[in-house]
Order: C-alpha cells, then structure tokens, then sequence
C-alpha cells in the first residue's frame, strides 16, 4: 500500500460507506450523493493505492483481504473523528446552527410539530433537522443530536430525562363499534396489528396473545394503525396521546393497557449536552412535553368510551 499519494478521511468515508452497505447504491444512499460519484471515488483510490479494495461480485461489493485491514483501520479513525467532533461540538456555545432532532411517526403527528413551532419562535438561529423513524438513531455516530422516543432501558452512554409514562389503550372507529355491539372479548375482535418490521416494540410484543386468525390487517407504522382502525377495518391498541386526539376514534374500556406501557425520553450524547443548542432545546422540550403529560400517560379526561 506504499504511495506517494496520501489517503484523504473523504476517501475513506466512501470506503466505510461501501464496506457496510455491500453496494454502490446502498453507499450512495447513506452519503446522499450519486452513484457514478461513489463509483468514481472508490476507483481513484484504488489505483492511487494501487489496491483492490474490493471484489465485484454479483452480489454486491466483497472487501478482498487487503480491503478488510484498511476498512479496519478506517473504522477506528472514524471513531476517533466522531469523538473529536463530539467533544468539539460540545463546547460551542452558540444559539444558532443546525440541531438533529431524531423522534418517531407518532409523536411527530401528534404532539411535536406544535413544540417544534413554538422553538424556532423562540429561536431563529437555530435550524431544526428532524428525522422522523422508528428505529434507535446512533448518537454516538451523530446520526443525530437529540432523541424523543420511547425507550425502556436508553443506552449507557446516551444522558438525558424520563419524562413520563407512555399508556397505550385499544380504539376502534364508532362505525366498527356499531357493527358489533359486543366488544367485552377483545380476542375475537377483527384487529390491527404492526408487521414485522415493527416485532420488537411492546404493542407487537403483547399481541403475540391474539389470535393470528383475528388479524385483519398489518402495518409498518402505528400512524397507519391508527388510519386503519379509523376507517372502520378493526380495533389497533395504539399510544394514548395518538388515539384520544383523533376525534374518529373510541377508546374500548377506560383503562390502558398496563402491560403496554413504557417510557418517554429525551436524549443526548454526553459529549453534547453542554452544547448551548442542545441544552436550550432539551430544557425546551422537557418544559413543553412536561405540560402533555397527562395526556402522554392516558389520564387526560376522555370524551368517548366504549365498555
């Protein structure tokens, strides 16, 4: 690997980014560039290195053994550049730039774009990025700033607030309630259950005990849970805050669903949480979310139940 050409970290970010999504498509996505660009990138290096990096196969990009132990090497100085720019970001101590907010579907429609709102009022010069998923953002990687999302045990190295209770309750459209006078046995219902995507949250976890025969209809998001129990196609158990602010759904019985329940967090790296932008929004976000959480823990006063 002896040149006088020396490796550049951008060279190695397309190297890492081609190594882990195992094509030039998948590096392309996750680097937000195009494909000829990764492509083009990748075959430079190789020939100022005079390397194959990798073997083109048609399955995908397969590191050669020379690949491997610079693909190892680039990964630990990724690790330390991401650690430096951590630490550097938490000692800035500026009111403007942009924050990462990470939360999911369902707090996003229900309860955040309000308080997303009510911030950028309060601060222009701060740019909010908000990247809407159900999956666990890796803040350590900086794929983003702040998290709000349920979680029961955060990761270790993530700080932060619990701030309340998350209840769940079943909800149906009246138009499925008044085809079925009888809703005392919820497992002989027609229900709405999260695909497999969604296998490890608590909602599918408790549905295991439901009947497979009695699942009407699946989805890979509880927006579109709620959607479908909505228009009438069977009852979803959903998040409190999701199902009593939709005025097209009734809560079946009043109390939530104990074994449901989870918690609500607001996170941040520990390197970050010094950042003024980041400690401004977190001290934001406890203030508002703190004012839902009634709401967040299924005791606001319900209109429409259905025993």
């Amino acid at each position: 690997m002896d040149s006088t050409y020396g490796m550049e970290w951008d060279d190695l970010r397309y190297l890492l980014a081609v190594a882990e999504q195992g094509s030039l498509a998948g590096a392309a996505r996750a680097l937000d560039v195009n494909h000829t660009t990764v492509l083009r990138r990748i075959g430079a290096f190789e020939r100022r290195q005079g390397l194959r990096v990798f073997d083109r196969l048609p399955g995908g990009y397969v590191l050669t053994a020379g690949g491997e132990e610079l693909v190892s090497a680039a990964r630990r100085i990724a690790e330390t550049v991401t650690t430096l720019e951590r630490k550097l970001a938490g000692q800035d101590l500026r009111l403007e730039g942009t924050l990462r907010v990470t939360t999911t579907d369902t707090l996003m429609v229900s309860i955040l774009a309000r308080l997303f709102a009510a911030f950028c009022t309060s601060h222009p010069g701060i740019v909010l990025e908000v990247a809407v998923s159900n999956r666990m953002f890796n803040l350590t990687k900086r794929d983003a700033d702040v998290a709000i999302r349920p979680a029961v045990d955060p990761p270790e190295t993530l700080v932060g607030r619990r701030l309340s209770a998350l209840a769940f309750a079943v909800y149906a459209s009246p138009a499925y309630l008044s085809a079925r006078r009888d809703t005392r046995d919820l497992a002989a219902q027609s229900w709405i259950a999260p695909d497999e995507s969604l296998a490890d949250i608590a909602v599918a976890r408790w549905m295991t005990a439901i009947p497979k025969e009695r699942i009407a209809f699946r989805a890979d998001s509880l927006v579109a849970m709620r959607e479908a129990a909505a228009s009438g196609i069977g009852i979803a158990a959903l998040p409190c805050y999701l199902g009593d602010t939709d005025m097209r759904l009734v809560r079946i019985r009043r109390a939530p669903v104990k074994e449901i329940e989870t918690v609500l967090w607001l996170l941040t790296h520990t390197d970050l949480r010094q950042t003024a932008r980041v400690r401004t929004f977190m001290e934001f976000a406890a203030k508002a979310l703190g004012q839902e959480r009634a709401l967040l823990e299924g005791r606001r006063p319900i209109g429409r139940t259905s025993q």
